[in-house]
Parts: structure tokens; C-alpha cells; sequence
């Protein structure tokens, strides 16, 4: 089974449909009359739809098993189709396509065998995904091309040449695979000075964004949080809240990270630790979704 553990619980929808075709409408018609032998065919295929939907990590080896918070089964008729239309919601961290798929699927069969005795042509066509929403790609997101951001590794044993960064670097490529047009990379000791002065040096060049790494646990030289909070002008609390929640489903000291994140004016900043796992949860926790503040900063998006 695919990877999942990385990937954060989002309102996934999915609508699937299938049809039946009848060979002569008297088919058509004895379904709507309730005049099929075998029983009502559309509630038999509705409940199996719904016991599909609920079954379908069982029988498709490769899909997660994942809780169903909403299914609906729908029929439309004409003179010799019957469509049926299957709809599934979750709160959860992959979609519910094939579930929808495979309710229409099991919904078209259970029709097919309660009318291949009085219909011997009947068939099912057409079973497909008709909308799927949730998750990042149903991020309605700015173009990030004309973003400018800038990466701060803040380090005393990386500014003393004593350590390799990971983090900064990682930070800079995860940046770029968000289309971020302009980046730039420094190191400073943790030293409060050294820390505002970047914070200078990028409001001064109207930077977007600007993410620093390290500083933000409970060492004595742990000080990025203290010389960045004076800056921040709005505060977003639940950047942070919801990286150390990320974090804490798979790091429990993730709980003692002292980051903080918000706006310098138009600037915004981030803090985020110095452990490069630590910052690949951050990224995956709060990207690309973190970059819409600056459409709605600036109004574009209400």
C-alpha cells in the first residue's frame, strides 16, 4: 500500500456513475412499476451500493481502509437506461474515488442480475469518475512564479563551518517545488542580532516570505522565536499549531517546539526547527495551503 502517514485529514468528496442498458423499454418499466420478479431492484442495489462503498479496502488490495461519513445512492431512468450515480464523503487522508466507483460498480451488477431473467440483452457501460474534491490538488492556490522568499539557517555550529545543513537546503529545494521564483539562502549563528538583521535585509527588499530553521527549542542558545516576535505585526497562531500538531502525531517532543509564524507587515515569516525531519513535517504540514495568506492579505480571496 502506498505511503500515507505523511499526509494530513481534508473533506474528500468523490461522485462515480454507472448505467444499465435495457434491451426494450418494458424493462424500463417494470423496474419503475416494482414489477421485476425478483424484488425491488433499485433499494436491493442501493443497500449493496452502500455495503460496497463500506467494503471496498476488503476487496481492492491496494485502497486504505478509511471511515465513510456520507454516501448516496441516486437513479435517473429513460426510455431504456437506468443511471445510477453514487456519491461518497470522508474526512480523511486519501480520496474516496474507488469507493464511489465501486458502489456504481456493485449497484450496476445487482441491477444486471435481478433483470437478465426478463431482459437476456441487458448490459452495464460507462462505470467512471465523474468528480473528485479534497486533498492538495483541489487547492485553489496563487501562482507562487512571482513569490520571493528567503531561507535563514540559524546555527552556531553551521555558521562556524563545525556542521553540514541539511535543513536550510531542503528548505530551499522544498521551496522551489513550490514554484517560488526567487529564493535566497543564508547562515547566521543563534545570536539575536545576527537573526534581526536578516529580518532587516529581507522587509528592505520587500520579500514575501521569509523561513528561518533552528532557534526554536529550549537550549539557552535557542533564541529565533525572541528575536523574530518583536517584528511580527499579526500573529497567526494556527500556522504553528497545526505544524506542532502534525508533528506530534509522529514526534512526540514535537510538542516542545517554541516556533512562532505570522506577518512582519507584508512579510511573511516562519519558524520552524533546525532537525531537517522536524522541517520536512513542517513542510509537508502547512504546504502548499500556507501560501494563500498572500492572496488573502491582499484581498483577492474572501
Amino acid at each position: 500500500m502506498v505511503d500515507i502517514t505523511f499526509k494530513t485529514f481534508t473533506l474528500r468528496k468523490a461522485i462515480a456513475s454507472a448505467t444499465i442498458k435495457a434491451s426494450d423499454a418494458l424493462t424500463i418499466e417494470a423496474v419503475r412499476d416494482g414489477k421485476v420478479p425478483k424484488g425491488n431492484v433499485l433499494e436491493f442495489a442501493r443497500a449493496s451500493a452502500l455495503l460496497a462503498i463500506k467494503k471496498t479496502s476488503d476487496v481492492i488490495p491496494d485502497c486504505h481502509p478509511l471511515p465513510v461519513e456520507y454516501a448516496a445512492i441516486n437513479y435517473e431512468m429513460d426510455d431504456l437506461n437506468i443511471h445510477i450515480t453514487v456519491e461518497v464523503h470522508t474526512i480523511y487522508k486519501t480520496g474516496v474515488e474507488v469507493e464511489a466507483m465501486h458502489g456504481a460498480s456493485v449497484a450496476a451488477l445487482v441491477i444486471y442480475d435481478m433483470l437478465k431473467p426478463i431482459d437476456k440483452n441487458v448490459e452495464i457501460a460507462n462505470i467512471r469518475l465523474l468528480e473528485k474534491h479534497g486533498g492538495k490538488s483541489s487547492q485553489n492556490l496563487p501562482e507562487n512564479q512571482n513569490l520571493t522568499a528567503a531561507v535563514i539557517v540559524c546555527s552556531d555550529s553551521v555558521s562556524q563551518g563545525l556542521k553540514e545543513d541539511r535543513s536550510g537546503k531542503f528548505l530551499t529545494e522544498a521551496l522551489k517545488n513550490q514554484g517560488i521564483g526567487k529564493i535566497d539562502y543564508n547562515v547566521v549563528p543563534d545570536d539575536i542580532p545576527a537573526i534581526q538583521e536578516q529580518i532587516h535585509l529581507f522587509k528592505n527588499k520587500k520579500y514575501d516570505l521569509l523561513v528561518f530553521t533552528g532557534g526554536t527549542g529550549l537550549s539557552d542558545r535557542d533564541v529565533t522565536p525572541e528575536a523574530v516576535k518583536p517584528f511580527i505585526t499579526r500573529e497567526i497562531p494556527g500556522v504553528m499549531e497545526t505544524a506542532r500538531n502534525y508533528g506530534q502525531d509522529r514526534v512526540k517532543t514535537s510538542m516542545l517546539s517554541r516556533g512562532i509564524a505570522g506577518f512582519s507587515d507584508d512579510m511573511l515569516i516562519l519558524t520552524l526547527p533546525g532537525s531537517s525531519g522536524a522541517v520536512r513535517d513542517y513542510m509537508k504540514a502547512l504546504f502548499p495551503q500556507i501560501l494563500h495568506v498572500f492572496s488573502v492579505k491582499k484581498g483577492e480571496d474572501h
